[in-house]
């Protein structure tokens, strides 16, 4: 049977279901300090001292120094599904290629979490936050945002950030190529990575 095209209306229905689970951050940031600032702040009291301690561990040994080299390096996406029959995993260090991909996720209620990989280089990234926006057809169909935090230097060690649990949409209507698009920013609005990509929701995995 051949898929069925959504029209206007029943894309501008399937937007407005999903506007209420739609999530937004507000928040009001704190100033931004450096590494060396922070290790500088209140030397004098030794619970804050110990605390910076715990945070940031060996961070100042090991920041890397090379300029051309990203504070955050967002590496890679993975769809965690456990009825999935294979991994579902974008390799970010290429966006280009990932453009060109389609991930596929059966129609059927199938949850999902979306996990991401990255690193912290330097300095400490406040306020990390994963923002993503879905179209179909050219239409806005559902608007995510999430807070993931802030984190220290770590540079030989990822970092793992999971969504929260989402269902695949169901059904004949539901049934086609989603186009995605996310981005990872900070409280400062630094555009940490932004990359395109594609979800394609079958009747079966192997469609």
């Amino acid at each position: 049977m051949a898929e069925h095209e959504p029209t206007p209306e029943e894309l501008a229905a399937i937007a407005a279901a999903n506007a209420e689970t739609d999530s937004s951050v507000n928040y009001k940031p704190p100033a931004q300090k450096s590494l060396k600032e922070i290790q500088e702040l209140d030397q004098d009291d030794e619970s804050l001292r110990k605390y910076k301690e715990a945070l940031l561990g060996g961070a100042a040994a090991a920041v890397i120094d090379d300029p051309t080299v990203p504070n955050v390096q967002v590496t890679k996406m993975v769809l965690v599904c456990e009825t999935a029959p294979n991994n579902l995993v974008l390799d970010l260090t290429d966006i280009t290629a990932v453009a060109k991909r389609s991930l596929v996720i059966r129609g059927l209620s199938e949850e999902y979490n979306s996990c991401c990989l990255l690193q912290v280089n330097k300095e400490i990234v406040s306020g990390l936050k994963y923002m993503q926006q879905t179209f179909r057809k050219g239409v806005k169909v559902d608007k995510s945002d999430y807070m993931v935090g802030s984190y220290g230097p770590r540079p030989n060690e990822d970092y793992e950030f999971l969504t929260t649990m989402e269902e695949a949409p169901k059904g004949m209507l539901a049934r086609g190529t989603y186009n995605i698009k996310s981005k990872f920013t900070d409280d400062d609005k630094n555009d940490h990575l932004s990359w395109e990509w594609s979800l394609a929701i079958k009747k079966d995995w192997k469609d």
